[in-house]
């Protein structure tokens, strides 16, 4: 890989929307690169993400990210920045690979002893059969894979949590922007994961807020740089989340009841997203999340008695089913056709006209 894809990957950028600028002084502030860069039109918005020194030239080799698609052929190679002083050379992912190739071939010098040829001799020599153990076409097939898996992955991330929605943290929500709730949904799920840098996840935060939120963030950053993306996450929970106490969620989430009319399968869903509040909040802990979902459901489902009888969940309650589990089995449930009369199924606890057959018991009103 080049040196631009290999920085590019660190910090979870797209390298063809990326491009190295070297000779760039020490004393040159971030804000000097972009707006020095922004006037290449081919490279729309500009945005540094990493710097780094280079004691050979004593100048910073900086890596951007750019809102346009790179093409070296279409931007000059040099630039002068806008203050004034030396040019700027531009390494995009076209030119990176020749420029990593001559580097090495200039910074590492042959061995004393050895010439080029004898080199491009031994070339072939460590790639031979009698040197690859093990050398078979299955062998050759389960390395390249593993390469390609390693080199491939972070761009995969990279496409799934690139960008988080907006969220200002202003009622009413703007259109185009998330609840608080949504949003730190999505945000936790980048965090918990995603392969990217900690810096990486840190920014993306920081990139989706605006507003009162943006301000918190820049709070956070203030009084701690390096704080984790977590508490950023926890900060804005916060100044914008719900004022009540764990005790209090908890007994919201008690008092749960199920609407006239609705389906079991959706009051489930609302219990399940409160019962995520309360856990979040320490309210309940993690271990007991499947008992208290399920008796949550017994206790709150009004109308749906004899779809709860036909689950069995009372006696399930020792070892209650996960939320997809139970969610699946009552989608089913509510998706049975009701059996008419002369079908044969009073055996099976099915409705039969006013009567419910429990366990091959027939009791009638």
């Amino acid at each position: 890989m080049s040196l631009l894809e290999n920085r590019c990957t660190g910090e979870g950028l797209d390298a063809s929307h990326a491009l190295v600028v070297k000779q760039v002084p020490v004393e040159t502030t971030v804000k000097h690169i972009e707006e020095t860069l922004m006037n290449i039109k081919a490279l729309g918005r500009v945005r540094v993400r990493g710097r780094m020194f280079n004691p050979q030239s004593q100048s910073l080799m900086v890596l951007c990210e750019c809102s346009e698609r790179v093409n070296t052929k279409t931007i000059p190679l040099d630039v002068p920045p806008i203050e004034g002083g030396e040019l700027w050379t531009l390494h995009g992912p076209a030119d990176d690979e020749e420029n990593v190739n001559t580097e090495k071939s200039q910074t590492d010098p042959l061995p004393q002893g050895s010439s080029p040829s004898t080199e491009e001799a031994a070339a072939p020599e460590m790639l031979s059969s009698d040197s690859m153990p093990g050398n078979s076409a299955e062998s050759i097939i389960k390395v390249v894979g593993d390469l390609l898996a390693k080199t491939m992955r972070p761009a995969q991330d990279s496409n799934v949590f690139r960008c988080l929605r907006a969220y200002s943290g202003l009622s009413p929500i703007p259109s185009g922007e998330e609840s608080l709730d949504t949003w730190m949904q999505q945000a936790q799920l980048m965090v918990d994961e995603s392969d990217c840098s900690i810096r990486e996840k840190r920014r993306r935060i920081v990139e989706s807020l605006k507003g009162p939120a943006l301000e918190i963030a820049q709070a956070v950053r203030a009084n701690d740089p390096v704080a984790s993306p977590g508490e950023y996450i926890e900060a804005l929970e916060r100044a914008f989340g719900s004022p009540e106490s764990p005790e209090d969620l908890y007994f919201s989430f008690r008092a749960l009841h199920q609407s006239v009319g609705e389906r079991l399968s959706d009051f489930l869903q609302r219990v399940e997203r409160k019962l995520t509040k309360v856990v979040q909040r320490g309210g309940i802990t993690p271990n007991l999340r499947d008992s208290a979902r399920v008796e949550q459901l017994l206790r709150g489902a009004t109308e749906s008695d004899i779809l709860l009888l036909q689950l069995r969940l009372r006696e399930r309650k020792r070892n209650p089913p996960s939320f997809l589990t139970l969610l699946n089995e009552i989608r089913e449930e509510e998706n049975l056709p009701l059996d008419g009369p002369g079908d044969g199924d009073d055996e099976h606890g099915r409705w039969d006209y006013g009567f419910l057959l429990v366990e091959g018991l027939r009791v009638g009103p």
